[in-house]
């Protein structure tokens, strides 16, 4: 009987123990943080860290995997209620938003999930199939079918059609169903038909694989005859495949400026309605200005089975065709620029309307492999960017200002502000605007290899200060006339070389000083006083010609370009040329003679 007091005292002892040990129900946490937990896991399609009722963390993250497999995009997850059954039950009400394109529609449902009572106090999700999405039952998932409307069109000035999604022939040879001894006749008729070369596309072809299709050329189907195909087709292993493809008046034209499409790596599919794979913009514009010229897809979101078959669209959405891009870029005026830009990289041609203040060219030399010299280079012309330096000394000598130390005329910075140098406007991309460091940015003044009053400027913002003077008042440049007013793709301008200052601050540029700065640049080009290497440019055919021209560093090194501003009527142009002593004169010169032509 001792025996039996002994137990039960014990036994009394460890059932007033217990609650010791754990918590009180009004201690025990909630759902409340495992639900937001269990949604946030959801939205990045990673539900490590939740604690799942008769499951692993690594079954459910290969259940969620599969059930939206179909949908090649996150959705957004969110807590809607959560109400709890029992003390140790609740159901929570998420609310799926899928993101399914371009347009502010959106795909959401709602869902609910059970939530249970771990032996830890703790809670977990009793992961269903239901969990995701209310009507999908276990081995279906989820599929998102999206048909993307042709790409809308950038166009130049007069409605030009500078880049368009356009139907193409895909040629090529199909190793696969070629025998060897058939391979130089294939080639011989493919070049002839096509005008290539021969010996060429025979070490490509052999170079392949044995089931290869070898690509040989893409062309426009609206550049070629209607029997196009069918003549690709009597070559034995030839075919004509059509697809569309965005692409300008010819390979290469302002390709740093226009840029490319292709398909969207996972990074850009991250966190919008992209998949990987969707025809994207890569570069240029066409990255810059995505959303626009994108539109929005045609969307049909259905569940599919185990065996392949669809249930009728849960959700569908029409196409909404993207808009064009207006821009100011002249067809003729661009394909003149990079006939004449040697091809060396760092060589770059910029042309600019005075009278709208219209970029007319952007061109980038074709070995730059992408660089966009044109409106990013910066580059330091020292004290001797005429234009500049000119209207300095214009003022100085009125105010009896003199010089300020080096020699350098006072004010530069402000004659540098009144021609447009660093004076940022609304130009549609980016560009480097360029003025006078006032010390305030390292990185400026380290640009700044000529010390004092040092003039910096990339070739878009020389040929601004040129359209300034021939206007007579300062030019703000525009490219691009139409952005989409929600656009969010970074498309802003780049830091100028200084602070930029408010616009009321900025001293005008007035006609007697325009008309002081004309003649000075006349006089460089013809008469007595003129400069020697700018000669050519006083036989080029029609209105005189006004030219400054120098030497220029970039990067923090001393001078390794030379440049050239040219006026001649209603055109203001600049050329850089890499090489100290290379002749961008010259360049000019066939640049104009070629538009009077």
């Amino acid at each position: 009987m001792g025996k039996n007091r002994l137990t039960a005292a014990i036994l009394a002892v460890s059932l007033l123990g217990l609650p010791l040990a754990g918590c009180s129900p009004e201690e025990r946490p909630g759902p409340e943080e495992s639900v937001a937990s269990l949604a946030d896991g959801l939205s990045r399609l990673d539900v490590t860290g939740n604690e799942f009722a008769g499951s692993t963390v690594e079954a459910v993250n290969g259940m969620l995997d599969y059930e939206v497999s179909g949908m090649n995009i996150r959705p957004s997850v969110t807590v809607s209620k959560i109400e709890e059954v029992s003390s140790n039950e609740a159901v929570a009400t998420l609310k799926y938003v899928w993101d399914v394109n371009a347009s502010p529609e959106d795909y959401s449902y709602e869902t609910t999930v059970t939530l249970e009572r771990g032996p830890d106090s703790g809670w977990e999700t009793r992961f269903r199939s239901t969990t995701v999405h209310p009507d999908l039952l276990p081995g279906q998932r989820l599929v998102r079918k999206a048909s993307p409307p042709p790409r809308a069109d950038i166009l130049g000035a007069g409605g030009s059609v500078l880049m368009r999604h356009w139907p193409v022939w895909r040629v090529g040879l199909d190793k696969s169903v070629l025998a060897e001894r058939e391979y130089a006749s294939s080639v011989f008729y493919l070049s002839l038909y096509l005008g290539l070369d021969a010996d060429a596309l025979a070490a490509k072809l052999q170079a392949a694989g044995p089931d290869a299709f070898v690509e040989v050329v893409t062309v426009r189907q609206d550049k070629v005859s209607p029997a196009f195909e069918t003549d690709i087709a009597t070559i034995p292993g030839a075919a004509a495949l059509p697809e569309r493809r965005v692409l300008g008046p010819n390979p290469g034209f302002a390709a740093e400026l226009l840029g490319t499409v292709g398909p969207a790596s996972e990074e850009m599919a991250a966190d919008g309605p992209l998949a990987p794979g969707d025809l994207a913009g890569l570069s240029g514009l066409q990255l810059e200005y995505d959303r626009q010229l994108r539109g929005s897809d045609a969307v049909t979101v259905r569940v599919m089975g185990a065996d392949n078959t669809l249930s009728p669209p849960l959700f569908e959405a029409p196409s909404e065709p993207g808009t064009a891009l207006q821009t100011t870029l002249d067809l003729r005026v661009q394909s003149q620029a990079e006939a004449v830009l040697p091809g060396e990289p760092g060589a770059a041609l910029v042309a600019v309307q005075p009278s709208t203040g219209n970029v007319l060219a952007v061109a980038n030399a074709p070995g730059g492999k992408g660089t966009q010299t044109a409106l990013l280079g910066e580059y330091s012309l020292g004290s001797s960017f005429q234009p500049v330096t000119e209207l300095a000394r214009l003022r100085s000598a009125e105010a009896g200002a003199g010089t300020e130390d080096g020699g350098v005329p006072a004010g530069l910075a402000s004659a540098a502000q009144s021609l447009g140098l660093g004076v940022a406007a609304g130009l549609g991309t980016q560009a480097f605007y360029g003025g006078v460091p006032d010390g305030s940015d390292d990185a400026a003044a380290a640009a700044a290899v000529d010390g004092p009053g040092t003039v910096l400027a990339s070739p878009f913002a020389a040929a601004a200060a040129a359209a300034s003077v021939a206007r007579g008042e300062r030019v703000s440049p525009v490219l691009v006339l139409n952005p989409a007013d929600e656009q969010d793709s970074g498309n802003g301008e780049t830091e100028s070389a200084a602070p930029p200052p408010d616009e009321e601050d900025v001293p005008a540029l007035t006609p007697d000083e325009a008309e002081e700065l004309r003649s000075a640049l006349r006089a460089n080009v013809a008469g007595g006083r003129a400069d020697e290497g700018l000669q050519v440019l006083g036989s080029v055919t029609g209105k005189p010609v006004l030219a400054a021209a120098g030497i220029a560093g970039s990067g923090g090194a001393k001078p390794n370009s030379a440049w050239v501003t040219v006026i001649q009527g209603d055109l203001a142009v600049a050329v850089f040329l890499p090489g100290a002593g290379a002749d961008p004169a010259s360049v000019a010169a066939a640049f104009l003679e070629g538009l009077a032509g």
